[in-house]
């Protein structure tokens, strides 16, 4: 059963989060700041909600200030959920640009606040598993080559790779473009007994036609004009490891048949040669085409399809690897904010909803990128979904599958957001002009900044 802390002062309070937590959870209880680090220590929570007035500042948000920090300081993946009075939105702001996970107005409503625990809780077990997966993976016992994973597809994969590791057959990876095909192919290479040897890779889309024969399967010196010396190519450099073909599907026709020949003989002829040379590669290939297709429409030989596609590793686009996105998300967070020398903490619920809600068409390679780029122009210990960049530029593809995922009352509010936002941007933070735009008065736009947290948007001087 999970460890859930109450610190709360109001012995009422107490009762009533008693009766209705205490056959989920394995409750404990706080009066002030001193008991709730005691028992913190001993029983180590995942989750903690936390009133902000403790005594003896029973009236103030000191103590509970403190109290957040402390837990944070030791341990900082905690979710803390604050508890204010409805009076108290500015100090329950501050707490979660603090590094407070959320934030819950009395009086206490126990269904709804039995929906926050659940998320806070289900974000602090993947955020454990995301440390445990790490821990690991450094330690070299993990995953294959590194790759992070749970959901059931990227299990099958590494089961995949494990198995066709331990032979020299040809694999072909497939998935979409970001999906991380590169690293599973270093990961097959990595548990071979070739790993001793190079690993070589060539991306067949990126070089142009004229010339990849040549950066293949080298040149004679003389072989044509510029070629003052004897160059080795791609192929031969990967004798007794790996050559990785990565977009495959770009390979020329004529090229193709080279290939082909090389795999059926193991033997290749540089540009410009006569000699047959000899070479031991293990061919690993990637694309983000329907090969199949391809060979049926004459775009892709259907004899090579067969040769490079002994073992077909598929990749899951990262919209279907479920919690996996989450995982990655915080694994990125660690990296960049080390990198970075950031005191970024984690992602708000908001960013939390965003990231788990979006279609990823560029997957892992698209998360990795937006991660890095919140923890670098982040100035708070949380992420917010605006230092995303995605909230309100996406498609309306996008947004009507984003939306299918949400319940209403989140849609409406992601659209409310969206609309305050863009309003304040194109009236260039003319609050009175962006209210008017908005069909609503500036108290109101002000207020509606403030529930929605995105006062970074505003500026407060404009008319």
């Amino acid at each position: 059963m999970e460890k859930l802390l109450i610190v709360e002062d109001k012995p009422e309070i107490c009762s009533q989060l008693r009766w209705g937590l205490a056959n989920l959870y394995e409750v404990y209880f706080a009066g002030n700041r001193l008991e709730a680090l005691s028992c913190f220590k001993k029983h180590a929570p995942g989750v903690v909600t936390l009133d902000l007035g403790l005594p003896p500042d029973e009236d103030g948000a000191t103590e509970g200030f403190r109290c957040l920090e402390e837990i944070l300081q030791k341990a900082p993946l905690t979710k803390v959920i604050m508890i204010t009075g409805s009076n108290e939105h500015t100090h329950a702001l501050k707490a979660v640009q603090r590094g407070a996970y959320d934030y819950y107005c009395k009086p206490v409503d126990i269904s709804k606040l039995k929906v926050m625990l659940e998320r806070a809780f289900h974000l602090a077990a993947l955020e454990r598993e995301n440390v445990r997966q790490l821990n690991a993976t450094e330690g070299g016992n993990h995953t294959p080559g590194g790759i992070i994973g749970q959901s059931p597809g990227m299990l099958e994969v590494f089961s995949s790779i494990r198995k066709v590791a331990a032979s020299d057959a040809a694999v072909l990876i497939t998935g979409e473009s970001g999906t991380g095909k590169e690293l599973v192919a270093r990961a097959v290479h990595g548990l071979s007994s070739r790993r001793t040897g190079a690993f070589v890779a060539i991306n067949c889309g990126a070089i142009p036609e004229n010339l990849i024969e040549a950066e293949l399967f080298g040149y004679e010196k003389g072989a044509f004009s510029g070629a003052h010396n004897r160059v080795q190519g791609k192929v031969e450099y990967a004798h007794k490891g790996t050559l990785f073909l990565d977009e495959i599907g770009e390979l020329p026709l004529n090229l193709q048949v080279k290939l082909l020949r090389f795999l059926q003989e193991k033997n290749l002829q540089r540009v410009g040669g006569r000699e047959d040379i000899s070479v031991d590669a293990r061919i690993i290939a990637a694309t983000n085409r329907n090969i199949i297709k391809e060979a049926e429409a004459g775009l892709f030989r259907e004899d090579l399809y067969y040769r490079i596609s002994v073992v077909n590793i598929s990749l899951p686009p990262l919209r279907e690897r479920g919690n996996d996105v989450m995982l990655l998300a915080n694994l990125f967070l660690k990296r960049f904010a080390a990198e970075n020398r950031k005191k970024v903490r984690g992602f708000s619920p908001d960013a939390i909803k965003m990231l788990e809600s979006y279609e990823w068409p560029g997957n892992v390679r698209e998360l990795e990128n937006k991660v890095q780029r919140a923890v670098i122009m982040s100035d708070l210990p949380v992420i917010e979904p605006e230092a995303l960049d995605f909230s309100f530029r996406s498609t309306a593809k996008d947004k009507l599958l984003t939306f299918s995922k949400l319940t209403l009352r989140d849609a409406r509010e992601m659209i409310e957001r969206e609309m305050i936002i863009s309003a304040i941007e194109n009236q260039k933070s003319n609050m009175a002009k962006a209210a008017e735009a908005l069909g609503i008065s500036r108290p109101t736009l002000y207020d509606l900044t403030k529930k929605h947290r995105i006062e970074k948007h505003v500026d407060y001087g404009s008319a």
